[in-house]
């Protein structure tokens, strides 16, 4: 057995315990992935994240991410988590504001903004395509929306990375109202290989432009504290609908107040089209793990 530097870090969060939490390992090397997958089992954190050395030209270190059941090609907070704690540990340097991480969904850059308390970080998230538009009285979806007080915007399947349906509702009050059929909402993500259901309205106001609440059904049922890479797929649909909130295509959502969290996301779209996903990070446990 190694010690290895570890750390639990709040992702997406103003302050501690606002956002998702992540389980960082700095020193990955010589772990294989059953070791891995054994780490992540035992912290029961959405995601454990392992930094190695980088194998792509131009990275600044590799990632490899694992939920408590499985291997997860790429995700939003497990990304920013990473960058902020490789940060702070010294591992990388930005070049121009830029580092690039290594991973299975390929090389992809993260702007760091500002220094210390104030840093926020985002990456650029694999590209989102629409991947089908119906109504709410689509059969598929009519018992996971039932009772549901739609918005202007119709349903929508995205697919980038992971898949989501995404479902406007009239207003913030109805969105935070909703209580979830979680039987037809795991339908739902079964029958069309999707996560679930990603909901959103537009804010009644506050400092964030858009409320957001994401119910998995594909898996384990829960709802998502913080979802990076749910709120880029999100950007990449109202984009397309030329319906983005906030100014010159950046924002600010709200995620996770109804499951005890108070998270705060960053969302830019720039002028290629590409999705930023990103915000702070609180570093809220360090130490060392022997495994």
């Amino acid at each position: 057995m190694t010690a290895r530097r570890f750390l639990q870090l709040d992702v997406f969060s103003p302050y501690p315990g606002a956002g998702n939490p992540l389980a960082v390992v700095l020193d990955a090397e010589g772990l294989d992935d059953a070791r891995m997958q054994a780490i992540a089992r035992w912290t029961r954190l959405p995601e454990t994240t392992f930094v190695f050395a980088p194998q792509a030209s131009g990275a600044s270190y590799r990632i490899r991410m694992f939920s408590p059941q499985k291997e997860v090609p790429f995700a939003g907070h497990p990304s920013v988590g990473t960058a902020h704690a490789v940060l702070d540990a010294g591992l990388a340097t930005p070049v121009d504001g830029v580092l690039v991480q290594d991973g299975i969904a390929g090389a992809l850059p993260l702007r760091v903004m500002g220094e210390g308390a104030a840093r926020s970080i985002a990456i650029r998230t694999p590209r989102a395509a629409v991947a089908e538009v119906t109504t709410a009285g689509d059969p598929r979806l009519q018992a996971a929306l039932a009772g549901w007080f739609l918005g202007d915007l119709p349903p929508a399947r995205m697919s980038g990375g992971r898949s989501w349906w995404v479902v406007a509702l009239a207003d913030e009050a109805a969105l935070r109202a909703l209580s979830p059929d979680w039987d037809a909402v795991a339908a739902l993500a079964e029958s069309t290989d999707s996560m679930g259901v990603f909901a959103y309205a537009r804010a009644a106001g506050g400092d964030y432009d858009l409320a957001v609440r994401a119910f998995v059904g594909n898996g384990r049922r829960f709802e998502d504290a913080a979802s990076g890479a749910a709120n880029a797929v999100l950007a990449a649909w109202l984009d397309s609908r030329d319906a983005l909130p906030g100014h010159e295509g950046s924002y600010v959502v709200s995620q996770g107040r109804e499951v005890g969290h108070d998270a705060r996301l960053t969302l830019h779209v720039d002028a290629d089209g590409e999705v930023w996903s990103g915000g702070q990070v609180q570093t809220v446990i360090e130490g060392t793990i022997t495994w």
